[in-house]
């Protein structure tokens, strides 16, 4: 069965609006698909009556912004009910900081000799609430200073680069108690893009079991194929369930698209077996 439950739309910092994402993923094959905006659940009512009209399975999600020994996790929620009322307040809550980090950055590119750099990103973003660290990446592709946006995030605006600006995002606990309030169950995002030592990631991967998380993304785009055997490892210490995603941003991004990703490896339990009827 082919699944992607990790992409982005213009909701957030895709660049495809929500039903174009659908379309996409029915194309590329995808049996059924989740769209997880950042910190934003707008696009899911499009999403899920596109999907329906197609005749792909849909699982609503989001991925909330969690701020986690100082750094910054990203938290996907799957099966979440996207209207309700606790979770919409709480994820306006947690986009409310994101202009004022925005003006940061921008301050912060202006001393490296980018100039004008949020006047530059804003085009690029359908939701002023969410300027992020993408959008001005894709204006300093699009102005010459980088060839690629990963070459933007090596040099600007990576965790380690000059430029980031760090953020207290929501708590594990909060982005953990607010997907569950809504009826869907927490997945770690990408593990493997996190700068953590190893007893660090234990802490993760223990306090998140602990507070009722379900599982861990093992195949995503946003992990080296060596990677997929290393987190299905963690998933089957830890009796996480694992999921797959694409982390699909734009056709001219990232490293695989809607449903290319490979097969589970095996021994671990697929998360998407709870939306199978």
């Amino acid at each position: 069965m082919i699944v992607d439950l990790h992409c982005h739309s213009t909701v957030s910092d895709g660049v495809l609006t929500p039903d174009q994402v659908a379309y996409r993923a029915h194309q590329n094959g995808v049996e059924l698909w989740a769209l997880t905006d950042h910190d934003e659940v707008g696009g899911l009512a499009l999403a899920e009556e596109t999907a329906h009209n197609v005749g792909m399975g849909f699982v609503p999600g989001v991925e909330i912004s969690v701020t986690f020994l100082g750094k910054t996790v990203h938290i996907v929620g799957l099966g979440i009910d996207y209207t309700h009322p606790e979770l919409i307040d709480a994820l306006r809550y947690v986009r409310s900081g994101r202009w004022q980090r925005a003006q940061r950055i921008s301050d912060a590119l202006a001393g490296m000799g980018v100039s004008q750099a949020l006047e530059g990103a804003v085009p690029y973003a359908t939701n002023p609430e969410l300027v992020s660290r993408t959008h001005f990446a894709r204006f300093l592709v699009a102005a010459g200073y980088c060839s690629t946006i990963q070459e933007v995030f090596s040099k600007y605006l990576g965790d380690q680069a000059p430029a980031f600006v760090p953020m207290q995002w929501a708590t594990l606990s909060e982005a953990i108690q607010w997907i569950q309030q809504a009826g869907g169950v927490a997945v770690i995002a990408h593990p493997g893009r996190y700068e953590f030592d190893t007893l660090q990631f234990d802490l993760l991967f223990d306090t998140f079991k602990d507070l009722g998380g379900a599982g861990i993304e093992v195949v995503t785009g946003s992990h080296a194929p060596h990677q997929y055997v290393q987190y299905a490892q963690i998933a089957k210490k830890y009796g996480f369930e694992a999921s797959v995603g694409s982390d699909f941003h734009g056709p001219a991004e990232g490293r695989l698209d809607l449903g290319q990703l490979p097969a589970l490896p095996s021994g671990v339990k697929p998360i998407w077996q709870r939306w199978l009827s």
